[in-house]
């Protein structure tokens, strides 16, 4: 009896390991780059099962969503090709070019696979989603009745109405676990899509429960909500894995754009629309902007025994290279022209050495950009930026009066692909006065006109407090001091600067801003570091929009002892902003004094004193 026992389970080994891969896609909605804590940007997210999903496979620290809004990134994921070849830039566009297209589904349904959705849809009516390659349906995105031709337990039903019995994304996770185990003989193509963390905040009091202390409300149901997503990975891998099929298994997990922070981050009551409570720390901007905040996302791919764990992708890649991929592992015959991706897959295992991309490109209404493995060009309206990815994630540093050859080879790239599109041009429509304000504030460094945002915004926006969130990358700022990537302590008189475990290859920063000290003449800056290393000590003068290059100073702390560094200007500019830079290691600042032209006082921003030149 045991020998025929052992002999089935050959038979099913080899028959697993003949037919096609499954592929699963987990997408996540409004998902700022931070929330994921394999991400190590931010302490207070924990996604313990996503995390090991990008130990076993790969975290791609440069992933992107095709648009930084929901419809028209879903459509270009679904169809594998920019949405607006086929007319559907944005959320208000017309679902007549999607509804001619073929979805990855269809394809991979004609193939053979069992197909199925799950969660939100947004892509037209929901009973219509299986006119577009899925044959099961169980469309659940709130905690109300939704369409569905499966139960919970992924049983048919006929498609129509059904009555939410779980937490939308528990029922999701749930269902999608019980139709692999339904279909576990057979070659699976699953669309996870949860609505979370996007508004409204609906996160039960079970997750809640996880994130207790002090924090914005907005904050902690974010944190729950992707708590919720993160278990729901966990239950699905580990059907996979109580299936055998984890090793036939390709997985994604991918947000669908940046987290929208309406500038302020307001932690308004009700959970309704609003900052929706996630970070796109530290990248700059947010949802509805073609910035690095709006669609550089969470991207982690996972195919265990076929992808090499514990990777970091460094390169550039595309939730357009989800079609492609799975259409290269599933041999499908698909046309040169008909998907616009890359199949990642040899650059995940080693077969191939070169990038996927030369560039990556993107359209959404007034905005457009370009980047290649290292820089980007951006349009906004009439406003053009170029900014050096490999140095500058950030995007504070427009550098396209210094590299107009760059700002020039990347336009033209960008316009020749613009005429690719349905509507050909870089903008298909004037920018909004919205979008205007949001480049003011995000790109250009003007203060928010807003309500809420005060005279320190600037002080702010560069801490990662109203621009860009500041959790877990930003300290709480002492006398007006923020530290980036550390923590900020005060002892008696001294500033204490701890860099975090996480920092990674982060530049750690203190910076002073929100103050203004006319004819600066000097800057004398008492400190040690418990190691030697290098202090780089960058300012801003009243009329300036960002840091300049020749605004800045190196210095080089031999050992620990106490040390005074010094900087000197003019003596006829405003002083308005201070970043210093410094070494991975403990940092401290026993004064830092301003001296004025012609003046027996100096100012002091640490500690907020007057004192004797």
């Amino acid at each position: 009896m045991r020998i025929v026992f052992c002999w089935l389970i050959c038979l099913s080994s080899v028959a697993v390991a003949q037919r096609p891969p499954n592929i699963i896609v987990f997408y996540s909605d409004d998902h700022g780059h931070a929330d994921l804590s394999c991400q190590q940007v931010v302490d207070d997210i924990r996604t313990p099962h996503i995390d090991a999903m990008a130990a076993q496979g790969v975290l791609a620290a440069h992933g992107y969503s095709t648009a930084p809004q929901c419809v028209p990134s879903r459509a270009g994921l679904l169809v594998g090709k920019f949405q607006s070849k086929f007319g559907l830039e944005s959320n208000g566009d017309a679902l007549d070019g999607f509804n001619q297209e073929t979805t990855i589904a269809e394809r991979l349904q004609q193939a053979g696979y069992v197909t199925a959705q799950f969660g939100k849809w947004h892509l037209g009516p929901t009973p219509q989603i299986t006119d577009h390659g899925f044959q099961y349906v169980f469309a659940q995105n709130a905690n109300r009745p939704f369409a569905a031709n499966i139960d919970l337990d992924a049983e048919d039903r006929p498609m129509g109405t059904l009555k939410n019995q779980r937490y939308h994304i528990d029922g999701c996770s749930e269902a999608a676990a019980a139709l692999i185990r339904r279909f576990s003989d057979q070659p699976l193509f699953l669309y996870v899509a949860y609505r979370a963390p996007h508004v409204p905040l609906d996160a039960p009091q079970k997750y809640l429960d996880r994130f207790p202390g002090e924090m914005p409300e907005r904050r902690r149901q974010a944190l729950a909500m992707l708590s919720a997503v993160d278990d729901g990975v966990g239950l699905v891998r580990k059907t996979l894995q109580e299936c055998g099929l984890s090793e036939q298994t390709l997985v994604f997990f991918i947000g669908d754009n940046g987290a929208p922070l309406k500038i302020h981050k307001l932690d308004a009551p009700g959970g309704g629309p609003g900052w929706d409570g996630s970070l796109n720390d530290p990248l700059n901007g947010e949802k509805g902007m073609l910035s690095e905040g709006g669609m550089h996302v969470p991207f982690v791919i996972s195919w265990p025994g076929k992808i090499q764990s514990g990777q970091v992708l460094s390169h550039p890649v595309s939730a357009l290279d989800v079609a492609a991929t799975a259409a290269a592992v599933a041999k499908l015959n698909v046309k040169g022209n008909d998907l616009d991706g890359v199949n990642l897959l040899p650059h995940l295992t080693g077969e191939a050495k070169t990038a996927p991309h030369d560039y990556l490109m993107w359209r959404w209404i007034a905005q457009s950009a370009v980047r290649d493995a290292r820089y980007k060009y951006l349009r906004g309206g009439q406003r053009e930026y170029l900014f050096d990815l490999q140095e500058d994630i950030e995007e504070k540093h427009n550098l396209l009066d210094q590299h107009p050859e760059i700002a020039t080879r990347l336009r033209t790239q960008l316009e020749n692909w613009a005429e690719t599109l349905k509507v050909r041009g870089l903008a298909t429509k004037p920018m909004s006065g919205t979008w205007e304000q949001y480049y003011d504030y995000y790109l250009d460094g003007k203060p928010a006109s807003q309500p809420g945002v005060g005279p320190r915004s600037a002080a702010r926006k560069d801490a990662g407090g109203a621009g860009r969130g500041g959790i877990g990358v930003s300290s709480p700022s002492i006398q007006g001091w923020f530290a980036r990537y550390a923590k900020l302590s005060q002892r008696q008189q001294t500033l204490n600067v701890t860099p975090l475990e996480k920092a990674g290859n982060a530049n750690v920063a203190l910076i002073k801003s929100g103050f203004e000290v006319a004819q600066a003449r000097a800057l004398k800056l008492q400190c040690s570091t418990d190691q030697p290393g290098k202090v780089t000590v960058a300012w801003r003068l009243k009329g300036q929009k960002d840091f300049q290059a020749e605004c800045r100073k190196v210095f080089t702390l031999t050992d620990s002892t106490p040390q005074t560094l010094q900087v000197d200007f003019d003596g006829d500019e405003t002083l308005i902003h201070l970043r210093i830079n410094l070494p991975k290691t403990g940092f401290t600042i026993t004064s830092a004094d301003v001296l004025q032209q012609n003046r027996e006082q100096s100012i002091s921003l640490w500690p907020m004193k007057r004192i004797k030149d």
